[in-house]
């Protein structure tokens, strides 16, 4: 929903181009965030885990809370990367959305990637603006790459919408893939989803689309 688009509230949008001590230190502190959360990391940890001066540390990023932005800056830009890979490819509309349910699926549903959700929404309380970050540099990413593979579907007449803007059919489509899933692979850490299982949900999904807004009805 376009209402639900945040700002950042002035927070950096930090350089990520960094020298390879500086990311030495960031591929330590994202170890260390995303196995201890905000509060249990301390800097000395960091330091120890990069095998890095704290000097070096702060050299590189000046506090606590500017490494802890940058790596869920860094991880956000990491897990839509391979989403932004996917094309839509006109004239197999199923197969396109299958493609594309998997991609996302194999981000959200990733150890990594639950960490980072975990460590976020238990901070965004206290720390308002980075839920605001990590939502506008991931899901709502995310969001947006599917709202521009169903306009490509929509140009090619492969589907008809019914007058429903473009973006908010996908952010409910993303929804719906995410759903149960992600709230199962929340709360039983100690049970992986299966592929089976997982397949089974995106053909769902993807079913439910097809027979909602596909010309053909494949």
């Amino acid at each position: 929903m376009k209402d639900l688009i945040l700002q950042n509230d002035n927070l950096p949008r930090l350089d990520l181009n960094l020298t390879p001590k500086a990311q030495t230190v960031l591929n330590a502190a994202i170890k260390i965030f995303l196995t201890h959360g905000f509060n249990g990391a301390t800097t000395d940890m960091i330091q120890r885990s990069a095998g890095v001066s704290k000097s070096t540390v702060y050299a590189h990023f000046s506090n606590k809370e500017r490494l802890f932005l940058a790596v869920v800056q860094s991880e956000c830009a990491s897990f839509t990367k391979s989403i932004h890979s996917i094309e839509f490819t006109a004239g197999n509309l199923t197969e396109s959305l299958r493609k594309l349910a998997h991609a996302y699926l194999d981000v959200a549903l990733s150890d990594s990637a639950l960490a980072l959700y975990r460590v976020v929404i238990a901070e965004a309380p206290r720390f308002p603006a980075l839920g605001h970050m990590f939502y506008n540099t991931g899901p709502y990413v995310v969001k947006t790459i599917v709202g521009k593979s169903f306009q490509k579907a929509l140009d090619a007449n492969e589907i008809d919408l019914n007058g429903a803007d473009v973006n908010e059919v996908a952010e409910v489509f993303v929804a719906m893939l995410r759903s149960e899933l992600h709230l199962q692979r929340l709360t039983h850490p100690d049970k992986p989803l299966k592929k089976s299982v997982i397949d089974h949900w995106v053909e769902i999904a993807i079913s439910s689309f097809i027979r909602s807004y596909a010309t053909d009805n494949e």
